[in-house]
């Protein structure tokens, strides 16, 4: 058995968010899955301002939502001279056997996904 890789992981939770994302009627105007590019989706709804979408891959369960406050900082400034909005998707994804072991292809896994965090709305 192979463990996924950091980009393997990454691309796991884009996928999560962007299924959440059509749910919601977004229309994805841009999807960058390249890990440390950002933003991961730029995102369209008629009405609506232009939304960025943050995403990070991570095996803590219990704190998906943690992230660097001052790169933050640096990003919402990024979003602000574009009119954006910015949302946050932190998915925790960790073995579904055990949490010490890594995520293995084609092997069950928990996540811990449940909503956007609203940076700059």
């Amino acid at each position: 058995m192979k463990p996924l890789t950091e980009q393997e992981l990454h691309n796991l939770a884009m996928n999560i968010v962007g299924e959440k994302l059509q749910l919601m009627g977004y229309e994805f105007l841009a999807v960058n899955s390249k890990l440390k590019r950002h933003p991961q989706f730029v995102l369209y709804k008629k009405g609506e301002r232009t939304v960025f979408v943050l995403v990070k891959a991570t095996s803590n369960l219990h704190e998906p939502n943690s992230y660097d406050t001052i790169w933050m900082e640096t990003f919402k400034a990024h979003a602000i001279k574009n009119n954006a909005r910015v949302w946050y998707a932190g998915v925790g994804i960790a073995n579904a056997e055990s949490v010490e072991m890594p995520v293995f292809k084609d092997k069950p896994y928990y996540v811990a996904f449940e909503d956007f965090e609203r940076i700059l709305d």
